[in-house]
């Protein structure tokens, strides 16, 4: 009796370890409302196999092209495309994350046209919406339940130049405040937060080439270096940070094969987690660039490029495991899983799952 009783204990321990072992993240996906697409969706992702599997529909909403969660996992904001706001082409949804599903906190308008990115501040209690098609910024701040206040402070980038047309892109919050990537004036302008609202920073834009349209951007370790990836002329732009606190650029690479003649627009920028490796990717070349990260200069190294296995790569993702990247190629409808080689910053192809039109992947850490 106590041998089967042992085998038996035995047993459910091994079970038990098996079910531990099997790790699964939570990934959102975004997507543009064409295709037959329904809009925001999720699938859990098994960090052990790369596997994406359960796609759920989370909201029926337009054109969910960017998301963002907040540093406490407790919420999720959603960019939505609509006239539904007196004044506004576009809107913010807040929603609360929950075991089952999502449920809608609020939405408001953004005031400016065409948002396409948000960016929430650490301690979550502001979020500032990017708009592209009037080169604006709606910053609001965020209730204790995640709830977006009304009357969001409105900068206006049209007015900083009147030669190029403003493209505010993306915007991050940093414990210095604001920085904003603005494609058409081919800047990343700063600003600081004085108590009331945010004003212009000491350095108030740390300007690039003409033409090169500045679109997504990423820090390293602490703030250090700051890495730029242009949209217009397929480069990378490194920026180091001086102890006043200003940037200054350091080096510019191309993240375009030499052999390669096409037309190109890149997209997105993602550092992994232990801050050696960095990817962007270009859509045209359809590849993601891969460079290492020198620790102590900033300075990049190319290591190669990884085919999409797909056309237009908008938007990528590392996973939690930090063993997987993760890419939306747009026009092919589909989603690329590669293994990602912790020690050298490759990647290999591993599978793909079929979504309408994927442009935002964002995971959440379960």
């Amino acid at each position: 009796m106590k041998k089967w009783y042992l085998v038996s204990v035995l047993c459910c321990l091994i079970l038990f370890i098996s079910c531990k072992e099997e790790s699964n993240s939570k990934l959102f996906v975004g997507t543009f409302s064409e295709n037959g697409s329904e809009g925001l969706y999720s699938y859990s992702f098994n960090t052990k196999t790369g596997k994406l599997a359960n796609k759920k529909v989370e909201a029926n909403i337009k054109d969910p092209s960017f998301l963002a969660i907040s540093s406490n996992k407790k919420h999720l904001y959603a960019i939505e495309k609509t006239a539904e706001f007196k004044g506004s082409k576009g809107a913010v949804i807040a929603y609360e994350i929950e075991k089952d599903g999502l449920k809608e906190i609020n939405t408001v308008g953004t005031g400016g046209g065409y948002p396409c990115h948000v960016g929430i501040s650490e301690k979550g209690d502001f979020l500032a919406a990017s708009c592209y098609s009037d080169g604006s910024l709606s910053i609001y701040k965020i209730g204790e339940n995640g709830s977006l206040q009304q009357n969001p402070q409105y900068i206006d980038h049209k007015i900083l130049d009147t030669i190029k047309t403003s493209r505010a892109h993306a915007s991050l919050f940093t414990p210095d405040g604001l920085f904003t990537a603005d494609l058409g004036l081919d800047a990343v302008k700063r600003y600081t937060y004085n108590g009331d609202k945010f004003v212009k920073g000491n350095q108030p834009s740390l300007n690039l080439p003409d033409g090169a349209g500045p679109r997504h951007f990423k820090f390293g370790v602490n703030e250090k270096f700051l890495y730029v990836i242009n949209e217009l002329n397929s480069t990378i732009t490194v920026f180091q940070r001086k102890e006043n606190g200003e940037y200054i650029s350091l080096e510019t690479k191309s993240t375009l094969d030499k052999d390669f003649k096409g037309e190109n627009f890149c997209a997105d920028i993602h550092l992994s987690k232990d801050g050696r490796f960095l990817y962007g990717s270009n859509r045209g070349e359809n590849t993601i660039v891969i460079f290492k990260i020198d620790k102590e200069t900033g300075k990049l190294t190319l290591i190669g490029r990884e085919s999409v296995q797909g056309d237009w790569p908008r938007n990528f993702a590392i996973d939690p495991s930090n063993a997987f990247l993760l890419v939306g190629n747009q026009k092919t409808n589909n989603i690329s899983v590669f293994k990602r080689d912790v020690e050298q910053g490759t990647l290999k192809f591993l599978d793909e799952v079929k979504l309408p039109s994927p442009v935002c992947l964002l995971f959440l850490d379960l």
